[in-house]
């Protein structure tokens, strides 16, 4: 439920990053790793999909398989695995809206007020761009950007800039507090990590 005096964000695109290398789960493609016989990727667009007006996908191979979702699946506009920034400059080339939020493709349980906890605090803070903070530490994959940021996005990128944390703390930045759903930003790195977290949601 919207908190009262609250502004509604304006329609606006969700970008999911599924475009690394997945090196730690060695080499696999993180977006399609099963959690309970499904894709990760598809325990992300069920959240995503009611918080905003379209979606991509940024992913560098296996296009074919998150086409089949429906929504436009863009690579990165350079080769070589650049990163999440470089994904990032991917999406905000292709929204067609004027905001973008930016959420990893290995997050399943993201919260279903993040786009709105993410706009409310860059209204209240007059910021450029918000990120969510949880568990002690920013979440730099979850955030929110206007298009116009790919300017100066691309600059930093030519420039060797590869951190996200980096590029958004350049900017005017608001924080998002997620204390109270720490839980929801668990991402999946490891074979041990969604074990885990299978365990943690019971058997479907």
């Amino acid at each position: 439920m919207p908190v009262k005096g609250s502004i509604p964000p304006p329609p606006l695109t969700g970008l999911i990053l599924a475009g690394g290398r997945g090196t730690r789960l060695g080499g696999v493609d993180k977006g399609l790793v099963e959690l309970h016989g499904r894709p990760l990727v598809e325990y992300v667009l069920d959240r995503l999909r009611p918080q905003t007006e379209a979606i991509l996908i940024n992913a560098n191979r296996h296009h074919e398989r998150y086409a089949a979702y429906g929504v436009p699946v863009i690579p990165d506009l350079e080769t070589g695995f650049a990163g999440p920034l470089a994904g990032i400059a991917a999406g905000l080339a292709a929204a067609r809206t004027d905001w973008v939020v930016v959420v990893p493709c290995d997050c399943p349980l993201l919260p279903s007020d993040l786009v709105s906890r993410l706009w409310q605090a860059r209204c209240a803070a007059g910021a450029d761009v918000a990120v969510a903070r949880a568990a002690g530490r920013l979440q730099p994959v979850f955030a929110l950007l206007p298009v116009t940021a790919r300017v100066e996005l691309e600059r930093r990128l030519r420039a060797g800039e590869r951190k996200v944390a980096a590029w958004l703390t350049a900017q005017r930045l608001a924080i998002a507090d997620f204390s109270d759903q720490a839980g929801a930003f668990i991402n999946l790195n490891t074979e041990e990590e969604r074990r885990v977290l299978e365990e943690r949601l019971g058997v479907r």
